[in-house]
């Protein structure tokens, strides 16, 4: 019997190496110094490994390319790396593949993949964690004035802090920040979001800096709106600004008051065709050894196992340090209240 499991076990691992050979994935994520890092750490790997050709594009997030994408019946997608807060939604509308959890390779020390992994990267059916994050907000301390911002109520204050505020033009974040400016204890934020009265709250609040808000849509815009000016606080995913400060070397500081952490996860588009080899690409790239290298981008690594090679000069920096100050993104909530919130949103701008 194990004779015979052994033997289609290479049968099997010499067709999906012959596949590969011959096939390409499309893989999409976020850019900038967070795709820099995937394709060091999975991406090239994996093609060294397997000769899988990767095409690794960038795309802004969100879940409306990959709707429009499934309901054509045209994928061009494989693999998406998408946030929590949008992937509640995306997997419950049938928009993504289930990822069997047989496809988690045990940790680097021999723990099997589903106890080496924190249990809200593996807890939707249609993703497999990635990273830890966070949106913080951060100033340039040379154009930020004789007043430096300490809390999202600062951001809001522009009497006490004048200047642009750079924000990213959808509801998530900038709704439960707007509540926290407000005066909603940051345990009560989803409860009173979920309310009538609290989103008419939240805009309301919205409104006080309607005037001074640049919107964006790729968080690559963010480090330049604070370098050149044309903000002088912004919102921002916090390995874009780390990696500004260690690389760069600009003069950027973040605020961790109020952050909203989450987790990407990497999932597979409902219909493709490769959806085999792209199992086989979420396998190695949520290894010990690949998620190890998402720190260099100050993000923390899903599975317990990848700490022991995390450099301990980053760990101050990583949002796993400062959960204390943060809210953790409510995915089920966004999935409930995403399309309509969004609806509002949309109409809030047009006002």
């Amino acid at each position: 019997m194990k004779t015979t499991t052994l033997i289609a076990g290479v049968a099997l691992g010499a067709m999906l190496s012959s596949t590969s050979m011959a096939a390409e994935l499309t893989a999409v994520s976020f850019g900038g110094a967070y795709g820099a890092a995937q394709k060091k750490h999975m991406i090239d790997p994996y093609t060294a490994k397997t000769g899988t050709k990767i095409l690794f594009e960038d795309y802004s997030g969100g879940i409306a390319e990959i709707k429009a994408q499934v309901e054509a019946g045209n994928i061009q997608w494989d693999v998406v790396d998408i946030e929590v807060i949008d992937l509640e939604r995306a997997c419950s509308e049938g928009l993504l593949e289930v990822i069997p959890r047989s496809v988690l390779a045990p940790g680097a020390d021999g723990t099997p993949g589903e106890k080496d992994f924190i249990p809200s990267a593996i807890a939707n059916e249609c993703g497999v964690g990635n990273i830890v994050w966070t949106i913080i907000y951060a100033y340039n301390e040379k154009t930020i004035g004789s007043t430096a911002p300490q809390t999202i109520g600062d951001f809001f204050d522009t009497a006490k802090i004048p200047g642009k505020r750079a924000m990213r033009k959808r509801p998530q974040v900038n709704m439960e920040w707007a509540l926290i400016a407000d005066g909603v204890p940051q345990d009560k934020v989803y409860e009173v979001l979920a309310t009538e009265a609290g989103q008419a709250r939240a805009f309301a609040k919205l409104d006080t800096i309607k005037n001074d808000i640049v919107w964006f849509d790729s968080w690559s815009q963010v480090p330049q709106l604070l370098n050149d000016g044309g903000a002088v606080m912004g919102q921002s995913a916090n390995g874009r600004i780390f990696d500004a400060i260690k690389k760069d070397g600009k003069p950027f500081k973040m605020v961790w008051d109020a952050h909203v952490y989450d987790l990407d996860v990497w999932s597979v588009v409902k219909g493709s065709k490769k959806k085999d080899l792209a199992f086989d690409f979420i396998s190695f790239a949520t290894g010990t050894k690949p998620l190890s290298g998402m720190p260099e981008v100050a993000y923390g690594p899903t599975r317990k196992s990848s700490m022991a090679m995390v450099d301990a000069g980053v760990i101050p920096d990583l949002p796993t340090s400062h959960l204390d100050k943060g809210v953790k993104a409510d995915g089920i909530f966004w999935a409930d209240y995403g399309e309509s919130l969004g609806e509002k949103f949309n109409e809030w701008l047009l006002k």
